[in-house]
């Protein structure tokens, strides 16, 4: 997968995660994966068409959505994935996508987004591509976010 189709997303969320508050984004682990994502407990999926087309699924723990929601909603504690912390980590993946997509209309490609689908469990895979994906992990203050990039021009 060529890099520029990555580097846009790792720009977007050293971009909008210091603006909610978070304070320490280091990457994580990088692998290559076929065609599925395995959930961890939250799975967020949202495509992009037009010039990059393609499917990104955003995967964390519950644990980790919970805390990542509780710092969005001002310290708030998130107990557990209610209605109110769902709306938060969809708007998170939102937010870093669309600033992606602000960062490949840089480069000049121009692309539209999807609404995001949030899945809660543990017990099910999301296809995120019909080939392989790149998988990297980032850890925002410690929590880890696993972004599953399937794009393609």
């Amino acid at each position: 997968m060529d890099v520029k189709l990555i580097n846009p997303f790792v720009d977007a969320i050293a971009t909008v995660m210091p603006q909610l508050g978070f304070q320490s984004i280091n990457r994580g682990k990088l692998a290559v994966k076929e065609q599925y994502v395995s959930s961890q407990g939250v799975t967020v999926l949202i495509g992009m068409t037009n010039q990059v087309r393609g499917n990104i699924a955003y995967n964390m723990s519950e644990e980790t959505a919970r805390s990542i929601a509780s710092v969005m909603m001002m310290g708030m504690p998130v107990e557990k994935m209610d209605e109110m912390a769902q709306s938060a980590i969809s708007e998170l993946v939102n937010m870093v996508t669309a600033n992606a997509a602000i960062n490949f209309e840089k480069q000049g490609m121009n692309v539209d987004i999807s609404p995001p689908s949030l899945a809660l469990g543990a017990d099910f895979k999301v296809k995120v591509s019909s080939t392989k994906y790149l998988a990297l992990e980032l850890l925002v203050d410690s929590n880890a976010i696993e972004l599953n990039i399937g794009l393609g021009q």
